[in-house]
């Protein structure tokens, strides 16, 4: 794993409930080796990273062909110019998030049997049960991994990012994995030109580390208003209007959503999110490096971060052009282009922002301190991860196998097991009549 850079006297992080109970920054450097694990402070690091997204690509243009709308139209009002789209039936969330997490974990090299636990956020799971990341977790090998799904749509990368910190202060977890991933494509309908126009497929990945070292995630904010859950729903599936031939023929499986609504809203608590966060961590919008927000609309990030907050442009790292919404794996996608374009830097203080169904929102203020360079790998390393994959894959199988071997064996203790032997006397039922004496 990439070496986390302890902070200088210059750039240490202020401290504003941010930090673990009893915990100061530049502690970690003076406490005894030898000191209880549980009296040392703890800090929440992203140490590996990576993104995944289908290979099929939507242009405004294809969408002009399908509904009545056009280029200039979709790109003035939403900032968007291609989505990309899981147009193979095999493309799915949970493969999309494996390809992610797989990225993370080899930028960290870290191998997958060190996950404690994997956090998925997302809207389109694969299954309403098993959560998608039990699958995520098979898949991966990760045998030492707790797993479960979060809902919180477009934010939910963020809850995500704040349930692994707690967990790692919390001294219950080393590393945790944060997955967002969606196939949105699935539940567009492709006839409604206020929605489809808007939403793409593609998976972000994130491992976060404990360390000693001074940083992090500072401090995060968490929020909902259920009042507005209607202004963007996916009405039918659930136990509210379960799945029926009137769900399926009314279109009720499809996203529905209030432009309008959404976006008031919106631009109101991307604002104060942000603002919350940096006090919190104790920082100024001065002091801000780089702020990735959820990328949903070119406007709304404009309105927000832009003219309310008043971070300049070259700040504010925007990718939704090449994405559309990919609801809750759009932070972690546009957090590894930044990188990729050296937007991010060790000794950055950086701000996540999103909003989403819910109505929800959530931001995080992070001391970036892990080096950004991509670590070189030997062909042997590589040849070893890929074998540790195809490892994984092998044991899913034979668990499998045995579970299923186990089905068709006849089971000693089902009833009619016995059917046709006859009974030895201490096996022979006693006899209602029989007296009490005997019974006994």
């Amino acid at each position: 794993m990439a070496e986390i850079k302890q902070p200088s006297a210059t750039n240490q992080p202020t401290t504003n409930g941010a930090h673990p109970p009893g915990s100061e920054p530049g502690v970690a450097a003076e406490r005894s080796p030898d000191a209880p694990l549980t009296h040392r402070p703890r800090y929440a690091h992203i140490v590996g990273w990576g993104y995944h997204v289908p290979g099929k690509v939507i242009t405004n243009h294809d969408l002009e062909q399908i509904v009545d709308t056009n280029d200039e139209w979709i790109r003035s009002r939403t900032g968007i110019a291609e989505r990309h789209v899981a147009a193979d039936p095999k493309e799915t969330s949970v493969s999309l998030a494996v390809a992610a997490a797989r990225k993370a974990l080899e930028v960290a090299d870290v191998p997958a049997s060190k996950i404690d636990l994997i956090i998925c956020s997302t809207t389109t799971p694969e299954h309403i049960f098993p959560a998608t990341a039990c699958l995520i977790q098979d898949a991966l090998g990760a045998n030492n991994a707790g797993a479960f799904d979060l809902s919180a749509a477009c934010s939910g990368f963020v809850y995500g990012l704040a349930m692994a910190r707690g967990h790692i202060l919390a001294g219950d977890a080393e590393y945790v994995l944060v997955i967002g991933a969606e196939t949105l494509s699935r539940i567009v309908d492709w006839t409604d030109r206020e929605t489809c126009i808007l939403f793409g497929d593609g998976a972000g990945a994130v491992l976060v580390a404990a360390s000693e070292v001074p940083g992090g995630i500072m401090s995060v904010d968490l929020g909902s208003d259920g009042s507005g859950g209607n202004n963007l729903i996916l009405p039918a599936g659930g136990s509210a209007m379960p799945t029926s031939l009137e769900t399926v023929s009314s279109g009720m499986h499809y996203v529905k959503m209030d432009g309008k609504a959404v976006f008031r809203f919106a631009t109101r608590v991307m604002a104060s999110s942000t603002r919350k966060v940096l006090e919190r961590a104790g920082y100024t919008t001065d002091e801000v490096d780089l702020v990735v927000p959820h990328q949903a609309n070119i406007r709304i990030i404009q309105n927000s971060v832009l003219n309310q907050l008043k971070i300049p442009a070259e700040k504010v790292f925007v990718n939704l052009e090449k994405y559309g919404n990919t609801s809750t794996a759009s932070i972690p996608i546009a957090l590894c282009e930044a990188i990729e374009a050296g937007k991010l830097k060790p000794g950055y203080k950086v701000v996540f922002v999103g909003f989403g169904a819910g109505l929800t929102w959530a931001a995080c203020a992070i001391d970036w301190r892990t080096p950004v360079e991509k670590p070189e790998t030997g062909w042997w390393k590589n040849t070893r991860r890929q074998a540790t994959y195809s490892a994984a894959a092998a044991r899913s199988m034979w668990r499998r196998a045995v579970r299923w071997v186990y089905e068709v064996l006849p089971d000693p203790e089902a009833p009619g097991r016995d059917e046709g032997r006859e009974k030895t006397p201490a096996e022979a039922p006693v006899k209602e009549n029989t007296p009490e004496r005997v019974r006994e």
